[in-house]
Parts: structure tokens; sequence; C-alpha cells
């Protein structure tokens, strides 16, 4: 299947939110490094000891939380529908998740490159997969679907 769109390099954490409405300290992608949009992102999360989360989590042991965890794979999900000029900047909310597997614990030091792919986005509603590695290791992975309320509205009936 060909793009629609010419790929996208480098969004940094500032341009990031020009696309998406997370802000710190729940935004929590340093680097996009590359968008097809409507088709795939590839991006990156640095961990460092002095992340807001690890002194809380555990103090002995230190590791990403798996709720953030399962954050950075959606921010980075959504970059595949809002890297789509009509959807840029839009709120979304969480659907559904399927088949989320965590295999690695991430500590400080780790850098996470996360890849998405979406599967299908219709009325609103996008479909994808994404996972994540560390030094090429298989960290965790899920399937999300993630609506855009704005664009899901106009097809319920006497919403419009």
């Amino acid at each position: 299947m060909a793009a629609k769109f010419d790929p996208i390099y480098k969004i940094g954490a500032y341009e990031i939110q020009q696309y998406q409405q997370n802000r710190y300290p729940l935004l929590f992608l340093d680097v996009v490094e590359e968008v097809i949009p409507g088709e795939y992102v590839r991006a990156k999360k640095n961990f460092t000891y002095d992340e807001w989360f690890f002194p809380a989590h555990f103090a002995d042991e230190p590791n990403v939380p798996g709720f953030i965890q399962m954050e950075i794979l959606a921010q980075t999900f959504i970059m595949t529908f809002l890297s789509m000029p009509e959807h840029k900047g839009k709120k979304t909310a969480f659907l559904n998740v399927d088949n989320l597997r965590f295999r690695r614990k991430l500590e400080p030091g780790d850098t996470l490159i996360i890849e998405a792919r979406l599967k299908s986005f219709r009325r609103g509603v996008a479909q994808g997969h994404v996972e994540a590695t560390v030094d090429g290791e298989f960290a965790l992975s899920a399937d999300l679907k993630i609506g855009l309320p704005d664009i899901m509205r106009e097809f319920v009936p006497g919403e419009k």
C-alpha cells in the first residue's frame, strides 16, 4: 500500500504537543523519530533516574509503573492518526486494550523504542498494534482501540 502522506522525521517533545494534547508531567515521548501519517510511527523514550515516578515506585528497586508503560504505547499509537492534518491536535479517548503483554522490567537508564501500526481508522475509531523494545529485547506490546470523540459524535443518531 502506498503512503498517502510523506514521512515526517524527528518530531521533538515541544512539537509533539502540537499533535496531541498530553502535557508535562503526562507527556512521555521524548522524540518521534519517524511518522508515516495514517500508517506507522517509531518513537523513543529515555528513562533517567530523575523521572518523577522513580522515587515512589520503588525506592529500593526503581522501575517504570505499568500504567505509564501503557500510556507510552498509547501516545505513540495516537501519532499514527493525529499526524494526519485533519486530525492534528484533536482529543482522544481510550476505547479498548487487548493482548497487553509486559515482558521486561523498565529501569532508569533504559531507552524504549516504540513502534505503532494503524490497522484501521473508521468513523473516528483507530485500531492498531504497538510494541516496544529495549536494546532489541521485547519489552511490551498491546492492541489498542482509541477514538476521536468529535468524529465519533457525528455517527451517533440524533447527535448532529
